[in-house]
């Protein structure tokens, strides 16, 4: 079975109760989806930000309880290779963006995304988009 790494934005609709990501996730079951640290960092930014902090606190963290979480410390390389040839091209790529990619290339994960044309700019990235 090919495993996946969601991005946060796919995170976030299922956080949302989107039924097709919420479907998508069910259908593949969680032993092949992975979160990255990032994704992480940034949910539990937008729960800290919220109308209701100590709710969505509790919600990402529930969510985060599901998926096992990649760290960063064996994607650095590939990060600063890519963003180096991205600078090269006159294409950027925020950091954080750069780093979910990284990470899903280093591990040879499926990056699971509704943003295909922000990621396409990476090179030996695989990509899906559930949203089609």
């Amino acid at each position: 079975m090919r495993q996946y790494l969601l991005d946060t934005d796919i995170s976030v609709n299922y956080l949302r109760d989107s039924i097709a990501t919420v479907r998508k996730v069910q259908t593949l079951g969680v032993a092949n989806l992975y979160i990255s640290e990032i994704t992480v960092a940034e949910l539990k930014y937008g729960a800290a930000k919220s109308n209701r902090p100590a709710h969505n606190r509790q919600e990402v963290n529930s969510f985060c309880a599901k998926f096992r979480i990649v760290r960063l410390n064996q994607v650095f390389d590939v990060f600063a290779a890519e963003k180096v040839r991205l600078e090269k091209l006159g294409l950027r790529l925020d950091d954080f963006d750069l780093l979910i990619g990284a990470t899903a290339i280093r591990y040879g994960f499926i990056l699971a995304t509704n943003n295909i044309k922000h990621f396409e700019r990476m090179q030996n990235l695989s990509l899906e988009s559930w949203t089609t």
